[in-house]
């Protein structure tokens, strides 16, 4: 036994030795990853164990319990819930089991924010994050380049301190991969389509090209009944299993369904797309009622996956013309182009519109007519005329300077955006009123719904660009009305098709 003249000197001594042992391995940690900063956990030992060997125990054990889905095509992003592990760890465990054993450079990881009010994003462009796993070095060079594209991202430390959204990712990544750098971002609360159609194009323009993976973090809705939850949450699962951010958007502003980390999730779908993916797929639902047994008040939680399918271009191209040929000649369509491409780069450059002698005679015809917008695969812009309300050739002219510079949905465009610029014209055919919702064939025709004051219409491109069947282009087209999606089964509902010549 120790006397006490002993034991205070050599408690004292272990301490300070702990303690310096301790020091040492953050200043190691630190040193080595070249960190001013480290973000330390808010979470640990409360949304997960706080001691490494029981939290890298309990991830390795979920990701047993699944077996890796087969995705046939390149993974570009996931979608992965963020509450304690209890509840939502194995669902989050089948986004992950699809990377484990990869090598990526960095991962984009998107967040929303639950405690502090911002306007924008905040990266944490600095250090590093640290869980009980150890720390994971910021890809400072992209993060700042990334910031560099958009002014509203911005360094906000406040927005991460005590953020779990974002943190509760983090020890899955670093199970399941090697080493990575990351780039953490927390999203306003109170996101717009702007914010999203914006940080998405940032994040696609600065990952291009390098072996990068993009993360959003969500649940789903809130403290509902069971039956409400699911009914909830089946909304945003099959847009994510269209891939759909557009319509997503749409139904989460309008309170057709819930999801904390819509921000993220829109974003992240956008800034996918524009980076090559083609598909979205569920890969796991549940919520805390399936977990916990009590389902009364739940919350929902699933995992996703954004791919690139293989094979994917040479499937396009032997794919079936969308909409019918009305007979326009290569010379016409070109002069349509560029009408339309002369409108939007003369006024996006303060320039005035020149006037356009028009030769072909089919072109002074009174027809209906859309042009559309995309930038780098993601809609900048689009609107029309259903009906002619003149000569086809001026209808090209207004829309054309309509859907670049008063979509309300988006900003007018810039000089600067003009060389990253698709146009597509589609030419309509007459409204024909239809019965009998069999006619409709997708591929072919485009939908009008109206009713009283509502009315929605999308063109034929929409339902094969998201392989939707007739009863889901129905659904959608309601929606754009500001209907129920079930509208189109109601007594008094006006349904028109008509198809389109797009080029």
């Amino acid at each position: 036994m120790y006397s006490r003249r002993y034991f205070y000197p050599f408690f004292l001594m272990t301490f300070f030795l702990a303690g310096s042992i301790a020091m040492a391995q953050v200043s190691r940690e630190r040193k080595e990853a070249g960190m001013q900063e480290i973000r330390e956990p808010a979470v640990s030992g409360m949304f997960y164990p706080d001691r490494p060997e029981i939290l890298s125990r309990d991830v390795k054990k979920y990701l047993e319990n699944v077996k890796r889905e087969k995705i046939d095509g390149e993974v570009i992003a996931l979608v992965s819930p963020h509450a304690g592990y209890m509840y939502s760890g194995q669902v989050a465990a089948h986004a992950y089991k699809l990377i484990e054993g990869k090598t990526f450079d960095s991962i984009v990881v998107l967040a929303p924010s639950h405690r502090v009010d911002f306007k924008g994003a905040s990266l944490y462009d600095r250090g590093g994050y640290r869980t009980p796993l150890g720390v994971v070095p910021i890809d400072v060079e992209l993060s700042k380049k990334m910031m560099e594209r958009w002014k509203r991202i911005q360094f906000l430390p406040e927005a991460h301190a005590q953020e779990h959204s974002l943190e509760v990712q983090i020890p899955f990544l670093q199970v399941v991969l090697k080493s990575f750098k990351l780039i953490p971002i927390v999203m306003e609360p109170h996101w717009s389509w702007e914010t999203c159609r914006l940080l998405a194009q940032a994040i696609a323009d600065t990952v291009r090209g390098r072996n990068v993976l993009l993360i959003a973090s969500s649940d789903l809705s809130h403290f509902h009944p069971y039956e409400k939850a699911v009914q909830l949450d089946k909304i945003v699962l099959q847009h994510i299993d269209r891939f759909d951010a557009e319509g997503l958007n749409r139904d989460l502003k309008e309170g057709r369904c819930e999801a904390c980390g819509g921000g993220p999730v829109i974003t992240m779908m956008l800034a996918a797309k524009a980076l090559g993916a083609t598909r979205g797929k569920v890969l796991k639902y549940l919520n805390s009622g399936d977990v916990m047994g009590d389902r009364s008040r739940v919350v929902g939680y699933a995992a996703a996956v954004f791919y690139k399918a293989a094979g994917g271009e040479e499937k396009m191209k032997g794919e079936k013309k969308v909409g019918v040929d009305l007979g326009l000649s290569g010379d016409e369509k070109k002069t349509l182009h560029q009408i339309a491409k002369t409108v939007i780069e003369n006024k996006a450059r303060g320039k005035p519109i020149p006037g356009f002698k028009i030769d072909f005679p089919v072109l002074k015809e009174n027809r209906g007519a859309f042009v559309s917008l995309h930038k780098k695969g993601q809609l900048r812009g689009c609107i029309g005329y259903i009906e002619g309300r003149g000569p086809l050739h001026k209808t090209i002219e207004e829309m054309a300077e309509a859907a670049a510079f008063r979509d309300p949905r988006f900003s007018p465009v810039t000089e600067k955006e003009l060389p990253e610029l698709d146009i597509e014209i589609s030419v309509l055919t007459p409204l024909a009123k239809i019965t009998d919702v069999n006619e409709i064939e997708v591929g072919k025709h485009g939908i009008y719904i109206k009713k009283g004051w509502h009315s929605g219409l999308l063109l034929p491109q929409v339902a094969t660009e998201y392989g939707w069947d007739r009863k889901t282009f129905l659904e959608h087209t309601c929606q754009k009305a500001g209907l129920p999606s079930g509208a189109w089964k109601d007594k008094d509902i006006e349904i028109y098709i008509f198809s389109a010549d797009i080029f």
